[in-house]
């Protein structure tokens, strides 16, 4: 049965209403909760610190909220559908809207609208707000965390920077942008075939070049070694201060667009991590688009009167929600080790997520 603008009804707005009011509600309960614990556990940091009160506030837990809400958005989607739709069902609320000539499929409408509106905003969020947000957070993380103060960077930075040249970076420090050791390798079939190697260099962010008072270079030439010492190394590296960061949170304050162009300039360098960097671009729009898949599974399981009423269905549908947030956490490891292309392993629990909300959909009361 096809069905025509179906517009906004009176049982439109309860749902709708239910729906978001139920998900906001539950959404803003946890993070009172969480932003109560988080400022219990940082309340050394920020004391000793001497954290303004106005940034504790402003720019770490109001950036904060929108990676949490983000984070949790598809859970507090489920279980708000389970709840209000197995109470609905307990009540006999399905069955007389139902008796009344509604249809199944006409009573999902209500439900997707809402879920559209939380996949507008996961949506927002994750392409233009959480991006800045995780900026200034990770900012003011590293100005007064304790776990942060003793370094911002990996210990052995290990970079491509040209397909088959690699650079190691050794104990690199951002405040004196200098490091202990660099090693600059080229590599052809799998072996060595030249080096450079100094140790005490600075590097000048804005020309990319390294500079230290001696430089060692090896040539591999089958079995014979080439060795010579050097005076003054001054060479320019295609990597800049941004890439020494941590790559995990380097992307995650990324724009789409800087992440777009981030993972080309990647590509060029042949860089074995570009899939990292591309489970985090197809994330931004797979997890909001789950919404849906998660608003049918709900709805299809939480309709039917049973006993046990709103406590069983909740128990299964957060069984359900955890096992797809799990698999969502397998998915991005097949993607970054390349057993997948991130595309696929990305999406793939949303597809098969979509055949189970399918099975469920026929088998609802109709």
């Amino acid at each position: 049965m096809k069905i025509k603008n179906p517009g906004i009804r009176i049982l439109d707005r309860y749902i709708i209403r239910k729906f978001l009011g139920t998900y906001f509600f539950a959404i803003a309960l946890i993070i009172v909760i969480v932003v109560v614990f988080d400022a219990a556990e940082r309340m050394d940091d920020f004391l000793e610190r001497h954290a303004p009160f106005s940034e504790i506030v402003v720019t770490y837990y109001l950036n904060f909220i929108p990676y949490f809400i983000n984070q949790f958005s598809g859970l507090f989607t489920f279980i708000a559908v389970i709840f209000f739709t197995s109470k609905m069902a307990y009540q006999s609320e399905i069955i007389a809207i139902l008796s009344s000539g509604v249809n199944f499929r006409r009573m999902l409408w209500p439900y997707f609208l809402s879920a559209a509106v939380i996949t507008i905003i996961s949506l927002t969020l994750n392409l233009f707000v959480i991006p800045v947000a995780n900026a200034h957070r990770l900012e003011f993380e590293a100005r007064y965390f304790k776990k942060n103060l003793v370094t911002q960077y990996d210990r052995h930075i290990y970079r491509q920077v040209y397909p088959g040249t690699f650079v190691y970076i050794r104990d690199y420090n951002g405040e004196s942008r200098s490091a202990s050791f660099m090693a600059l390798e080229t590599y052809q079939d799998g072996a060595m075939v030249s080096s450079l190697e100094a140790a005490g260099i600075s590097f000048d962010p804005e020309t990319t070049s390294w500079s230290a008072p001696q430089y060692i270079t090896r040539t591999f030439e089958g079995e014979t070694e080439i060795f010579e010492k050097h005076e003054k190394l001054d060479t320019v590296v295609n990597i800049t201060s941004e890439e020494l960061d941590k790559v995990e949170n380097l992307i995650k304050t990324m724009s789409t667009p800087e992440l777009n162009r981030f993972i080309r300039q990647q590509k060029s360098k042949g860089s074995d991590m570009v899939a990292v960097f591309e489970v985090e671009r197809y994330n931004r729009v797979a997890y909001p688009v789950a919404t849906f898949v998660l608003t049918l599974i709900g709805v299809s399981l939480s309709s039917r009167k049973v006993r046990g009423g709103a406590g069983l269905h909740i128990g299964i549908g957060i069984t359900l929600c955890f096992s797809y947030i799990l698999f969502m956490k397998f998915a991005e490891e097949f993607a970054k080790g390349g057993i997948l292309p991130a595309v696929i392993s990305i999406w793939i629990p949303n597809m098969i997520y979509a055949f189970i909300a399918l099975y469920l959909y026929r088998k609802a009361p109709k």
